[in-house]
């Protein structure tokens, strides 16, 4: 086994008890005191060694010892006026000064350990250090990290721990700066966490110290390069053809429709595969906490919120930005998410000409969608009689399309709800698609997305749209009425 080999295995050893690094014993810096933004650590005190003699230093700190040396004579040595958006040539940049340097410092590694080493600087570099290999890796969905040590991905709706670690919460921490600081978001003690995106729409969150005891957090959702299509989900058995042409039809009829479910359960993969149903004619504005939809269509304008700065002013919430877009002429409005009294605008929205508007919201169920509605309607404080606002929601609100997220990891459409309408003082509500469980086969969960029988009241509001579906869509045979 090669020496740089050796010294990468030592990261896992255990931390010490205060959660830090134990530091190189050779070392006049502290591990990670170098980064892509520009770091230090002294050079003159630090001499070079020859990796294939043989070490009594601890194997970490070796690593760290070589990692950073090597690190921060580059970062000496680049052109601070150099684009960094340039990737080939910074890279091709990065290389020259990479192989001087160790050849100065006669530093022998293989072939394949130059590689290693040249790919976790360049990380450190123009990436995002030792989250770059996880963000470059399709089979991840999301990215946890949970202080310097332990860091942890989805894979296929599973949670998993990988041998990957940070130097320490500094390390963490710049990270977290290279994010946010492009997006003029900040992150500190007074502002202890920030939700922000990553430059191919990942969404972020991060959160710090002192609300954070374990170190620096980051929670990172990432997003296919490849938006996920609608047959692809049919592949996947999350939905079925006729709960699909069933939905395509609700949206181009212009039907208001919210998608709800929890954490992780795919609303918003689901109200961007649902946005792309929207007739290209159309002028659309998008509202989100942090842009992430993938609208295909030409005439979209895309709107984002805006957290308040340091001195607490120049706030930008969902809610002003709904009431804004009403100015703007949009005839659909698509909120990312609806999380607060924004509630009250795009209910607004909705029952006043922008048909055809979509929304997610966090709940456990078509029912408890429309109770969380209601709640955050109520945090407007206009003090608005209960019954004045169900009548608002059911008048709203058409389609209620709810996800879970099952045992096995899978993420499948349970129910297709219509909100049929009021009886006394209560929003009545039609299962028009229900999820039917049949078993568990090698931990997989079976069942199937069936049709009700019944047909929803708007199919009125979708014929007018020129849209004509089948019996068979409802699971109606075609010799019964309905």
């Amino acid at each position: 086994m090669s020496l740089l080999k050796r010294i990468e295995q030592g990261q896992g050893q255990a931390p010490r008890s205060d959660g830090s690094q134990p530091k190189p014993a050779s070392s006049g810096s502290q591990p990670g005191a170098s980064s892509g933004e520009g770091g230090g650590g002294s050079l003159s005190s630090l001499q070079a060694r020859r990796v294939s003699a043989p070490t009594t230093t601890p194997q970490a700190g070796t690593y760290f010892d070589l990692k950073t040396r090597v690190q921060n004579k580059l970062l000496a040595e680049l052109d601070p006026s150099m684009d960094i958006t340039k990737t080939e040539e910074v890279r091709r940049t990065i290389m020259g000064l990479f192989e001087q340097i160790l050849n100065e410092e006669n530093i022998v590694l293989s072939r394949a350990e130059r590689q290693r080493l040249f790919e976790q600087i360049t990380a450190e570099i123009l990436g995002f250090g030792p989250l770059q290999p996880l963000l470059e890796d399709e089979s991840i969905t999301e990215i946890m990290v949970n202080g310097p040590k332990n860091i942890y991905v989805e894979r296929k709706g599973k949670i998993v721990r990988v041998p990957v670690t940070f130097e320490g919460n500094d390390h963490v921490m710049r990270v977290i700066d290279r994010i946010v600081a492009p997006l003029g978001r900040r992150i500190d003690e007074s502002s202890p966490y920030v939700d922000a995106r990553l430059p191919d729409g990942s969404r972020v969150n991060a959160v710090i110290p002192p609300i954070a005891l374990i170190g620096p957090t980051l929670t990172i959702r990432k997003f296919s390069k490849t938006p996920i299509t609608i047959e692809q989900m049919v592949s996947y058995g999350s939905i079925t053809p006729e709960a699909v042409e069933f939905l395509k039809a609700c949206v181009i009829g212009a039907c208001n429709i919210v998608v709800s479910g929890g954490t992780g359960s795919g609303k918003t993969t689901l109200l961007n595969v649902l946005s792309g149903f929207i007739p290209s004619d159309e002028r659309i504005l998008t509202i989100e906490n942090a842009a992430e939809l993938q609208l295909r269509q030409e005439h979209v304008v895309t709107l984002e919120s805006r957290p308040a700065n340091i001195e607490g002013r120049g706030e930008i919430t969902i809610r002003q930005l709904v009431m804004n877009a009403l100015r703007m002429r949009p005839d659909r409005i698509v909120v990312g998410e609806i999380r607060d009294e924004a509630a009250l605008d795009m209910l607004q929205a909705m029952n006043t000409g922008h048909d055809g508007s979509m929304t997610t919201a966090h709940s456990n169920s078509p029912r408890d969608t429309l109770a969380r509605l209601e709640v955050m309607t109520l945090m407007a404080g206009m003090e608005l009689p209960v019954r004045a606002i169900r009548e608002q929601i059911s008048s709203a609100v058409h389609v209620i399309c709810h996800q879970e997220r099952l045992r096995d990891g899978s993420r499948k459409i349970v129910n297709i709800t219509e909100v049929s309408g009021m009886e006394g003082d209560v929003i009545t509500t039609t299962d028009i698609f229900v999820y039917e469980q049949t078993g568990v086969e090698n931990g997989k969960v079976v069942g199937r997305l069936r049709p009700t029988g019944l047909r929803p009241k708007f199919m009125e509001k979708i014929e007018a749209a020129g849209i004509h579906l089948p019996p068979s869509i409802f699971g109606v045979g075609s010799g019964r009425r309905y």
